[in-house]
């Protein structure tokens, strides 16, 4: 175990500051090993906090935290900031049930400034936060740290086109951890960088500035010509006016591994008093071999030893067995094509890519879901069947595209609806609880929700040949459960019945907790039948007309439960004049924070013996 004798002792920016430039660089050692350890364990998001190790340092080196105050995006690179901010005793909690979370929380820290979890919000946020700064006469700095993958987002663009052309004190570092330049041109750059953010080039920088205004009549024609030459040298070597076309300066790019390098370039962003961009290059993974040959990896990974770097075997999941049905389906007909943004591994698509990348049918779009829908629905207009895989916390940021792109002229897009209902460790910002209430609210649209592998399959199959609109299988994070029904796919539902008056209808992965609840009411003398949904929407009617036939009717759905599909069945129900009772036993409070997927259900009432329990009690 290693020793943390100088981390011990950081509890706040100004612990930090106190701390010389070797202090600081053993420092940034010490907290790589205390990641590695702890990560290892937990699980979590390790390549790219290892990234940010040295830049996190510098940060708080320059910056005076909760004064000034830090934007992380996506936010799960920010663990080294919380070990920075006195919640280095809490870190083993990790990821943890009632531990700290692997994203900004601002309950958790005043230094935490504003959630993050979805990518490419962090300048919007910043900009208003700094402009609510202004507004007070607070004279603080924001700092949005965005990576650079976070760029292939467009709200990110649109945040940079207003905050460019205010005087904010806003600065936007780019975390550049895949840079695609060549040897020679990187080396050069890099090396006008250095000598750019050099206190001898500021200071000599500031001085020629401010002796050209001052020579009479030709001063400012002179410092603009100065300012063109410069503005068309900066084009040539850095490539960086596109920041500065939308009003920020550009400082970089700087090694973001040396802190020698990036504190005056920090400050120097300090002292400027306005929008500016400070792009650092960083290696994903840094200090950790394994994480450092394969970023992709440990980007979100779970427990793993770290002495070899290996995980626990794999599993089959929802996510493998779609890819894999997928590329089958694929290898008979070639108008199938996949999407994905920026979640290959993620999604299972990884044997659709090995496969199909090199003929021109996987499309990875970034992080851009939007346009990803919009783009589905442009090949479909001309006679591609897209298969658009994404989670269902990133698919809400598609909603519009849904409706207006896909859904008014029937384009025929399938969505593979990837970690569906609870997600269990990465909690509030990346559960998915809402796709099942949005998705049955837009016309033209199927919705279907397998419980195993074998409907997933079935269902998939259906989704790209049988129907049209918009198609979506919904499915959850995991393996499936140990519920087995017959072999008889194609079916929008199945009705298991014990010969009681009392009818439990769920769908998904609730069902195997509706079975479990059925066997614990037999051991009570207790009969209830099951109906489980296949399609969820639209319902089918025969669906509803066999529910009417029961006194008690209990609806379990792990998703949300206002405009959900307990309130979708009800209504279908109360048009056929149903008298029996009714009630829906879904999720109220769906921001759920990080917990294990058990004790996330228990929780919200949707495990078997929360089930069994409500029903013997009415």
């Amino acid at each position: 175990m290693a020793k943390y004798n100088l981390l011990n002792k950081i509890n706040s920016s100004k612990d930090v500051k106190k701390l010389s430039l070797q202090q600081q660089e053993i420092l940034c050692w010490e907290i790589r090993q205390k990641l590695i350890h702890t990560v290892s364990k937990n699980g979590g998001h390790l390549a790219s906090n290892l990234g940010v190790v040295e830049l996190t340092v510098a940060l708080h080196t320059v910056f005076d935290l909760p004064k000034d105050q830090i934007v992380w995006d996506v936010g799960h690179q920010c663990y080294t900031h919380k070990l920075l901010t006195a919640r280095r005793e809490q870190f083993s909690t990790l990821r943890q049930e009632n531990g700290i979370s692997g994203y900004p929380r601002q309950q958790e820290s005043p230094c935490d400034s504003f959630i993050a979890g979805h990518a490419s919000t962090s300048v919007s946020a910043a900009y208003g936060l700094a402009k609510a700064k202004s507004l007070t006469g607070d004279e603080h700095h924001v700092i949005a740290v965005v990576g650079d993958g976070a760029c292939t987002g467009g709200m990110i663009y649109e945040a940079f086109n207003n905050a460019g052309r205010s005087d904010e004190n806003l600065i936007v570092i780019i975390n550049d951890n895949d840079m695609s330049i060549s040897k020679s041109v990187g080396s050069l750059a890099r090396y006008l960088a250095k000598k750019r953010a050099s206190t001898g080039y500021i200071h000599l920088k500031d001085k020629v500035e401010e002796t050209v205004k001052k020579v009479p009549v030709v001063g400012g024609s002179l410092r603009n010509i100065i300012s063109d030459s410069k503005a068309m040298f900066r084009q040539a070597i850095y490539h960086s006016n596109f920041f500065e076309d939308f009003g920020f300066d550009y400082l970089g790019p700087v090694d973001g591994h040396s802190l020698k390098d990036l504190i005056p370039v920090l400050h120097r962003a300090k002292e400027l008093k306005k929008p500016v961009v400070v792009h650092v290059y960083t290696v994903k993974g840094k200090g950790y071999i394994y994480a450092e040959q394969n970023p992709s990896k440990y980007h979100g990974i779970g427990a793993f030893d770290k002495k070899t770097g290996e995980c626990l075997p794999s599993q089959d999941s929802f996510s493998s067995v779609f890819g894999e049905t997928l590329t089958k389906l694929a290898r008979k007909d070639k108008k199938i094509c996949a999407i994905t943004a920026a979640m290959q591994q993620g999604t299972g698509l990884v044997p659709f890519v090995k496969e199909f990348s090199g003929k021109g049918r996987f499309f990875d779009v970034g992080i851009a879901e939007e346009h990803a829908v919009t783009f589905a629905s442009g090949l479909a207009a001309n006679g591609i069947l897209p298969v658009f895989a994404v989670y269902s916390t990133f698919l809400q940021r598609g909603y519009d595209q849904l409706i207006h792109d896909a859904s008014i002229e029937r384009q025929h897009i399938v969505l593979a609806v990837d970690r569906a209902g609870i997600v269990g460790d990465d909690g509030e910002t990346h559960q998915g609880m809402f796709d099942a209430a949005f998705l049955s609210s837009i016309p033209n649209t199927t919705v279907y929700s397998p419980s195993n592998y074998g409907e997933l399959r079935s269902c998939l199959s259906r989704a790209i040949y049988e129907d049209q609109g918009v198609c979506a299988v919904r499915y959850p994070r995991g393996s499936q459960g140990e519920t087995g029904d017959p072999a008889e796919f194609d079916l929008d539902y199945i009705h298991r019945k014990d010969g009681g008056q009392t009818l439990l209808i769920t769908y998904g992965r609730e069902y195997d907790q509706a079975v479990q609840a059925q066997w614990i009411l037999q051991q009570q003398g207790k009969k209830v039948d099951i109906l489980k949904l296949i399609k969820i929407s639209p319902l089918p009617a025969e669906c509803i007309a066999l529910a009417k036939k029961y006194r008690n009717i209990f609806f379990l759905e792990e998703g949300v439960k206002r405009g959900g599909i307990g309130e979708y069945f009800l209504s279908g129900l109360a048009q056929l004049h149903y008298r029996g009772n009714f009630e829906i036993c879904g999720i109220e409070q769906p921001f759920i924070p990080p917990m294990t997927i058990t004790a996330a259900l228990k929780r919200c009432g949707l495990d078997a013996q929360s089930i069994a329990d409500r029903i013997l009690e009415l």
